[in-house]
Order: C-alpha cells, then sequence, then structure tokens
C-alpha cells in the first residue's frame, strides 16, 4: 500500500506541452489509492481535455470561477466562486502543479491571481509541489531561476525537471519529469516527513501453537489483531516493520511491513533474536505460550479410555532474552493479567527491563483476546501510569505508537 492511500491530492495543471503527461499522472495516483481533484487553466485545455482527467479522476475537473453546466442566480454568483476555490485549497492534502509553465511560476511568486489554480493555489493550505516543465533557455533563464528560489522559500516543493528531448526539437533541461518519477518523489517526500521514518520496529503478534503430536497443540485464543494494528499504525508513521506472527487470519497490505510467518514459540524466539540487534524499537504484543509438551509424538497418539498425562516445560522467555541483550533498543512488553494487574505489570516492567509495558486485563469488559476492541494502561520506567478507556485496537495502537515517539524524544 502506497503511503499516498488515503490521501487527497489536488492536481493542478497549466499550458504546456508536457499536459498530456497528466493523465498518466492521476491514474498512478488513483492506482496508489489516492482520491483525486483536477484544477485546470483554461489554456491548458487545449493539451488535455477536461473529460480526459474526469474519468480517469472519477471526478469533475474545475477550470473556470463558474461552470458551464451550472445555473447560478447572478446575486450568488460571487459566494460560488468563493466557495469553488477555498473548498478545493481546504479540501486537498497535497496540491502538484504539473506541469508548471514559467507563467504560472511568475504568478505564483507574485500572487497574480487570475484564473481558478491560481486562487487555489493561494488559498491551499496544504503542501505544494510544482514540477516545471519549459525549453532549455526558459528553464536556465534568470526571471524563472528567481521564481524557482522564491517558491522553494515559500515552502513549495520542486520536483526538478530532467534532461531529453523538449518540444522545440531541442535537447536540455527543462523536460518535466516522468509521471512515475513524481509520484516516487512525492512517496519519500511525504515518507521523509513522517515521525518514525529512518526507524526499524520488530513486532510480534498472535499466538504459539506448541505441538503435541502431528495434529494437536497447545495454543491459545489471541487473534493477533492487536499486533498487527500496531504494525499498520508504526508503518504509517514512516517506520519499517518486521512483523513476527504466528498463526492468525490477519493480513497486511502496507509495503513497509514485512510479515514473517512462525508457529511456535522456539520459531518466535529464533526470528526475534534474528533481528533485534537491527532495530531501534521491539513491541512484544505475541501471546506467547509459557509452556511446551516436554515431548512430541511423531505419529497422532490415540485415543484411549484412561487418562492421559503431557509433561510440560518452560518456553525460552523472548522478552526476558531481550531485556538483557539490549543496547539502545526500546523495548515494550505487554502484560495480560486477571489479578493484582499493576503490580504484576510493574514487576514484570522492571524484571525484564522494558521502557514501556501495556497492561490489559480480562477483568475488563471489551479487552483480551479474540475482540475489536481493548483497553490498554500504559505504565512507563519511571513508574507513570497512564489509563486509557476502552477504544478500537487501530486507535489503541495509536495510543502506543505516540507514547513510545513521546518517551524516545523526552
Amino acid at each position: 500500500m502506497s503511503i499516498l492511500s488515503g490521501k487527497n491530492i489536488l492536481v493542478g495543471i497549466t499550458a504546456g506541452i508536457a499536459a498530456y503527461k497528466t493523465a498518466n499522472l492521476v491514474r498512478l495516483f488513483i492506482k496508489a489509492g489516492a482520491h483525486v481533484k483536477v484544477v485546470m487553466t483554461p489554456a491548458s485545455k487545449d493539451f488535455i481535455t477536461p473529460l480526459t482527467l474526469s474519468t480517469l479522476s472519477k471526478n469533475p475537473v474545475h477550470s473556470s470561477f463558474f461552470n458551464d453546466d451550472e445555473t447560478v442566480p447572478t446575486n450568488m454568483q460571487e459566494n460560488a466562486v468563493w466557495n469553488n476555490h477555498v473548498e478545493l485549497g481546504l479540501w486537498a492534502d497535497l496540491f502538484i502543479i504539473a506541469p508548471a509553465t514559467a507563467n504560472t511560476m511568475a504568478k505564483m511568486a507574485n500572487g497574480v491571481c487570475d484564473n481558478l489554480l491560481m486562487a487555489t493555489y493561494l488559498s491551499a493550505k496544504c503542501p505544494v509541489y510544482f514540477a516545471p516543465a519549459m525549453d532549455l533557455d526558459m528553464y536556465k533563464h534568470q526571471s524563472t531561476l528567481s521564481s524557482f528560489n522564491i517558491l522553494k522559500g515559500f515552502g513549495n516543493i520542486m520536483i526538478p525537471a530532467t534532461s531529453g528531448e523538449l518540444a522545440s526539437g531541442l535537447v536540455g533541461e527543462g523536460r518535466m519529469a516522468e509521471p512515475e518519477d513524481i509520484v516516487t518523489f512525492i512517496e519519500k517526500d511525504v515518507l521523509g516527513q513522517l515521525p518514525l521514518y529512518g526507524k526499524k520496529i520488530v513486532i510480534t503478534a498472535g499466538p504459539t501453537y506448541e505441538a503435541i503430536d502431528p495434529v494437536r497443540f497447545i495454543g491459545n485464543h489471541s487473534s493477533g489483531k492487536m499486533g498487527f494494528e500496531i504494525a499498520n499504525a508504526a508503518a504509517n508513521l514512516g517506520a519499517e516493520v518486521i512483523l513476527i506472527s504466528g498463526p492468525t487470519h490477519q493480513t497486511v497490505s502496507n509495503g513497509l511491513i514485512k510479515v514473517i510467518n512462525v508457529v511456535s514459540a522456539s520459531q518466535m524466539y529464533d526470528a526475534v533474536h534474528t533481528y533485534f540487534d537491527t532495530v531501534d524499537i521491539a513491541i512484544l504484543s505475541a501471546a506467547v505460550a509459557d509452556y511446551k509438551p516436554k515431548n512430541v509424538s511423531d505419529t497422532k497418539i490415540k485415543k484411549k479410555d484412561t487418562t492421559l498425562t503431557i509433561e510440560l516445560e518452560k518456553t525460552k522467555d523472548i522478552l526476558a532474552s531481550l531485556g538483557k541483550i539490549k543496547k539502545n533498543q526500546f523495548l515494550v512488553g505487554f502484560a495480560l493479567e486477571t489479578n493484582n494487574e499493576l503490580e504484576n505489570a510493574k514487576g514484570k516492567l522492571k524484571a525484564k527491563n522494558l521502557n514501556l509495558i501495556v497492561l490489559n486485563s480480562l477483568k475488563d469488559k471489551g479487552a483480551g483476546f479474540g475482540g475489536s476492541t481493548n483497553k490498554v494502561t500504559f505504565i512507563t520506567e519511571r513508574q507513570d501510569i497512564i489509563q486509557h478507556d476502552l477504544k478500537s485496537k487501530e486507535e489503541v495502537a495509536v495510543d502506543l505508537m505516540n507514547q513510545i515517539i513521546k518517551q524516545i524524544h523526552a
């Protein structure tokens, strides 16, 4: 899943030959999962039709202050104009002007508001990207360079032109970046501004199954949903996530999440230790079995009239082992308790050398395994206690990541 998924992207098109490329640009944004609207200068319609862009974006294309098919009473037209460009500017999470001609950039730099695109630009509150496109002499002209500097000074983000064959037949700098490169540029820029960009996180999720024989096992009711929501929340904040999961039906779609499937506590132990030295944060939310059968039968154990006794032995304590070897990693554990909740969680926090522990109690309605909600309490290494109301597991995951960020930057 692209970092642009769910974003509202406004594409501004000006009158340059590179406008023909914007059909593919709009298509790529849609493919990335974004919601797209298009605003054009009147002259840009000579290079690409609004019908094409409307079909691809699945939204009406705006090119003038008044739509031709709109019957607006004369005494209401001023309000209609104002609402149109202001609403477009406020709707957008990102505004991309491509191609950005020398003419439009000069207007942007000097606040010349003579068309709908310019009115929208001056109303926009979101990040604005511009992809210049023009002939090589224009691209290097002092006035154009001045526009570049002024716009970057405003905080606008320039997507540099490339060298190649130009409409004039000359070859040189001034060719608008290709749509695929524009999308990649914006994805990297958006990702780079997220608070966990550059961080690597290992997360465990789900249950473990400890084999009795080839068909039977000891397990628990964990669905893995909490761990998967944490992974998604971390990835949405820019982190590279390694999600080590026991058997579960949960899935991920974010490209920043790498899933490693395991079955037993021993396999999860090995997988976590494989990656722990390379990560900045470790969040162990899996419901790992505390015990496993000491002897595993190679064949299915036949049903008998008498009782069956299975001798159990302790599994390796993954969290405790990480607490002993951690260096600068931020280590988070989970505690699911049924009695003496706070005391037991505080003891686990200290004994296992954690930075943060997430406590939830089976006594709380809506908390624990299987459901879509959870009620948690955070306990920090400084013994701060932060209680949360019952929330969806998605919201709990966001709260957890915010708490981790807060402690890391404290």
